[in-house]
């Protein structure tokens, strides 16, 4: 059972503008540093803690009551936990439902990730709206009896978000092949920039065999797999404007007219590899309820998203590159940002690459989105009837 509110130590959480929120310590004593973000999922946390795309950021659930479910071994996302750090108002006192295993507090204390509870996580949410997401610490135990200037200190001098590299601290070390279900109809090569384990899970659903490639591989690297027929880029965290390597083997890829699909972090080196800048919003999109509408259809989509940076691509118009135009295809209702693009030939107009920024592998998340991968797989047939 979890230690109820009243028995808990003190801890406190210190933004970079100064502001405190004081509350008691919740997962392992001690101290961290991140940047604050909000997630507005009220199911999922599993898969959002061991999602590499939170690597170096401090969680904040916006649902008030949080690790009812508890903790299972199949739902991990990655081999970890990734978020430096965990906040909540209300933690469950005992875990309920029949696929748990141990608390969702037992694990946090298992993989050293401190966290804070009994804090007005609206206050806190709204904050971060008004003022845009920002470092911050929280620290319990002793740490938290520091005077408060000297625990600021510690907080801004946590590196920022921006002008962060981060894909090849969560990718994997060596490649690794996940084997299509049935009869084997295609093999991709998946760059892992921070995959989650449920996205090549989709691809092999459909007869896809998985090659996942570290992210510092090479466009020789990729073209190595016998038999390729598409390139897949996944999530991961970090500035897009750090991954030059990235986008140069992306532009390769393009250039050898190889069907491309990204999502995530990958939609952010598509729209680099066309030419489009990126920006770092002010508080991101971080949930599984954010509207989409998908340009191509007029469909509207119930979405999963974990992003702070966006492509910075003109919606009302169709935009010539090297490599074909390209288009938003994908926008997201609540503010217009950029949510996907496809890239299509120039003078047939055939669909050659598209990417889209959220997760429609829904892990956690809506089912809205699982049609992309049958987009995937439409794209890799056409081209494999075309070059037959």
């Amino acid at each position: 059972m979890t230690t109820p509110l009243h028995m808990r130590e003190p801890a406190v959480l210190v933004l970079e503008d100064g502001r405190t929120f004081s509350g008691r310590s919740y997962g392992s004593r001690g101290e961290t540093v991140g940047e604050a973000v909000f997630c507005t999922a009220m199911t999922g946390y599993q898969e959002t803690l061991t999602d590499p795309s939170y690597h170096r950021q401090v969680v904040v659930m916006t649902a008030p009551h949080i690790g009812n479910t508890g903790w299972n071994d199949e739902d991990d996302e990655s081999s970890r936990i990734w978020v430096s750090g965990y906040v909540v108002r209300d933690p469950a006192l005992r875990p309920s439902n029949w696929r748990s295993q141990r608390s969702l507090e037992d694990e946090l204390v298992a993989q050293g990730v401190v966290g804070i509870c009994d804090i007005d996580t609206r206050a806190l949410t709204r904050h971060l709206r008004e003022r845009g997401a920002m470092r911050v610490g929280i620290f319990s135990g002793d740490d938290a009896r520091m005077p408060s200037a000297q625990l600021l200190e510690r907080v801004t001098a946590a590196p920022e978000m921006a002008g962060a590299s981060l894909a090849q601290e969560v990718s994997t070390d060596e490649a690794y092949v996940v084997r299509a279900v049935g009869e084997k109809r295609f093999t991709v090569a998946a760059i892992d920039l921070g995959i989650k384990a449920m996205t090549p899970q989709r691809m092999s659903e459909r007869g896809i065999e998985v090659h996942v490639l570290p992210a510092t591989s090479t466009f020789s690297d990729i073209t190595a797999i016998d038999g390729l027929d598409g390139v897949f880029f996944s999530n991961g965290p970090g500035d897009p404007s750090t991954a030059d390597h990235e986008v140069g083997v992306l532009r390769e890829v393009l250039g050898a007219g190889i069907p491309f699909f990204g999502i995530c972090f990958g939609n952010q080196l598509l729209g680099r590899a066309l030419g489009f800048g990126t920006f770092k919003l002010k508080y991101g999109h971080r949930g599984i309820n954010q509207p989409v509408m998908d340009r191509t259809t007029g469909k509207v989509e119930v979405t999963a998203h974990n992003h702070g940076f966006a492509v910075d691509a003109p919606i009302d118009k169709e935009t010539a590159t090297e490599f074909g135009e390209a288009r938003v295809s994908h926008i997201c209702l609540n503010d217009d940002v950029v949510e996907g693009l496809e890239l299509h030939d120039a003078n047939s107009g055939v669909l050659r690459a598209f990417s889209v920024q959220y997760h429609p592998e829904a892990a956690a998340g809506p089912h809205d989105a699982a049609y992309l991968f049958d987009r995937f797989v439409d794209l890799l047939n056409s081209n494999q009837k075309v070059n037959a």
